[in-house]
């Protein structure tokens, strides 16, 4: 099941932030692009477990100058992207879910919910990485941990939210408490599989996904301005 919409009709503002956080993801994986495969910039903007924990820049072993400090690739990672497939997915699910909360937050508490959100999840990957002893050296990239916070803030904020899925080839209507509850259930799924498993070749960090969810639905109503309303319409 793919979603590809929300109820949305009790929207007042403009989600600009939304819609600005969508376009820097876009310009900056475009940007990379073009660049071509560019395997120094990809570590040094994205975070590389071992570096949070050490504090020190491994990936060039101190032979050429990073752009940013260590520390700073929480951030700049939840940017970058590493695929066509693996940006759209992302900005589909920022699109539908994440123009709710910036509604009830505002677009200033929206930014710091998203950042905060990334940043945690971010820091779930490398704690998840140094317990199992399991790619520490295999960077982390991708709006996924932040977006999941998105999703966990939308989970408790708008439960009966009814969602447009595409399932197979028709479209049917799910309250948002079903859509997130599967999703979450298949991120710690997918976890607990890959506990056995050999994670140095990279794949999906599935620990940032929880952690940054866990984060969302925890501190959303910290940073909700209003109550929601429960809408019928759906867009």
């Amino acid at each position: 099941m793919m979603p590809i919409g929300d109820d949305n009709s009790d929207r007042r503002i403009t989600p600009v932030v939304n819609y600005l956080l969508i376009a820097i993801n876009i310009i900056v994986f475009v940007f990379a692009q073009q660049m071509g495969s560019n395997e120094a910039m990809l570590m040094s903007l994205s975070t590389v477990p071992q570096e949070i924990l050490s504090g020190n820049d491994i990936t060039t072993n101190g032979l050429s100058i990073t752009p940013i400090p260590v520390y700073g690739t929480i951030l700049t990672s939840m940017f970058m992207h590493g695929s066509i497939a693996h940006i759209v997915g992302n900005m589909l699910y920022l699109w539908i879910f994440g123009d709710n909360l910036e509604n009830v937050m505002g677009h200033a508490r929206y930014l710091v919910f998203y950042l905060i959100c990334g940043a945690i999840a971010s820091l779930s990957h490398v704690w998840f990485s140094s317990f199992m002893g399991q790619g520490l050296l295999v960077p982390s990239l991708g709006a996924s941990g932040a977006i999941s916070g998105v999703l966990g803030g939308y989970l408790i904020l708008f439960p009966r939210n009814r969602v447009r899925v595409l399932a197979i080839s028709f479209i049917i209507y799910v309250p948002a408490v079903v859509t997130l509850g599967i999703w979450i259930v298949m991120q710690v799924v997918s976890q607990m599989g890959a506990l056995g498993g050999e994670s140095e070749g990279g794949g999906v960090a599935y620990a940032a996904h929880i952690g940054g969810f866990l984060a969302g639905m925890i501190l959303v109503k910290f940073f909700a301005k209003k109550q929601p309303v429960f809408p019928a319409r759906v867009r």
